[in-house]
């Protein structure tokens, strides 16, 4: 008896065994894989980011596999990065993708988040620069003669039929703001939800020309490259489908959404929720994430202009596709 007692014990043991072996290898075959994605955001943690606070908040960057952290270096680092295949993706404006694409680096374009292109140039009521025809002969203040900034700029003035020389240009670094208060210059160019809302919080009052109204170019999106797109395109489309749920529960609830920002936007208090809500309508689409085969011509016909391109770069398709923004929203 007591042999039989002691058979039936050491059965147990390795059924027992057996078992969690088993549990551990399905686990392991039904557990999705965590890719770790460190995203560049090209700029300082801000609430306009808010659609990526709220889809890594709520879990929808988890639920596609992807544990998301962000780097908030410059547009230029992180577009360096994923053409060299450092980086499976980054925020980048289209602009950047032509320069990239005409130095080679295989970068595509996957998701258009701005639908409008989110720079303004901005003066004080009392110059009276309500068109861009009023530029002529103006002194204006860029951060820098180059990224969106500028090219938004160069935009304008050729919409207006001017010619660089027509204007008085300088480069002012990243303060716009005090340079306008101060009388620097007459007029700034910076982004339509930053520069004119700090303005208006300080009580100016502000005249604003949105270049999105008179010439569409490609605004901040997403960016990959060709060897993700081919090798891993799961990671891609899950990446998209987060990034889109966080942006529709974005422009759904702001108020929410802003919340959520709060716990990734050091020191922010409510005082920034202009910001938020002047990126609203900066987003907004009938179809979020599409991208047109018109704005990228337009985009770089204003580089060839600007002497940013020496010629137009070939395929020019090959630098966008709507695949995954489809695949994810029909």
């Amino acid at each position: 008896m007591k042999r039989f007692l002691i058979f039936l014990l050491a059965l147990a043991v390795i059924l027992l065994a057996c078992t969690s072996q088993e549990t551990e290898q399905t686990a392991t075959e039904t557990t999705q894989p965590i890719t770790q994605i460190n995203l560049p955001m090209g700029y300082i943690a801000d609430p306009q980011y808010a659609p990526f606070y709220v889809a890594l908040e709520k879990g929808y960057f988890a639920e596609e596999g992807i544990d998301l952290s962000f780097d908030y270096s410059f547009e230029t680092d992180g577009m360096a990065l994923v053409g060299a295949n450092q980086r499976p993706f980054a925020i980048v404006g289209g602009d950047q993708v032509i320069l990239a694409r005409a130095q080679d680096l295989p970068v595509v374009y996957i998701l258009e988040w701005f639908q409008r292109f989110p720079i303004a140039i901005v003066s004080k009521s009392s110059a009276n620069v309500k068109t861009p025809q009023d530029l002529a002969g103006r002194s204006v203040g860029l951060p820098g003669f180059f990224g969106a900034s500028y090219v938004g700029y160069l935009g304008v003035l050729s919409a207006a039929g001017l010619q660089p020389e027509d204007v008085n240009t300088s480069e002012i670094g990243f303060s716009q703001v005090e340079s306008l208060l101060t009388d620097r210059v007459e007029v700034i160019v910076g982004y339509v939800n930053n520069e004119p809302v700090q303005l208006a919080s300080m009580g100016e009052d502000v005249n604003v020309i949105d270049v999105a109204d008179y010439i569409d170019m490609v605004g901040n999106g997403i960016v990959t490259n060709e060897t993700v797109i081919r090798e891993n395109p799961a990671l891609v489309e899950g990446f998209v489908r987060a990034t889109l749920r966080g942006l529709q529960d974005t422009l759904a609830d702001p108020a929410a959404a802003f919340e959520i920002s709060k716990k990734y936007v050091e020191g922010m208090d409510d005082g920034r929720m202009p910001v938020l809500e002047a990126s609203l309508p900066i987003w907004q689409a009938d179809r979020l994430g599409i991208t047109t085969a018109d704005s990228w011509q337009q985009t770089q016909t204003i580089l060839l202009g600007a002497g940013l391109l020496d010629a137009p770069v070939e395929n020019l398709e090959a630098a966008f596709t709507n695949e995954f923004v489809e695949k994810v929203q029909p």
